[in-house]
């Protein structure tokens, strides 16, 4: 858990030394998507989600 939050620590400080704040909602997608699949992946939507991809 250390090394996670370590890694986000280092992704914040990146975007806020470069002013890369557009990554953010790019991020925000990417978190979303995954936890979809995952959260899906064990139920009856998944047939429905992976035709989308």
């Amino acid at each position: 858990m250390s090394s996670q939050s370590g890694l986000l620590r280092e992704l914040v400080l990146y975007m806020r030394d470069n002013k890369k704040f557009w990554l953010l909602p790019m991020l925000a997608v990417l978190v979303g998507v995954g936890g979809l699949l995952v959260f899906a992946q064990g139920s009856a939507l998944a047939p429905f989600i992976y035709t989308i991809f």
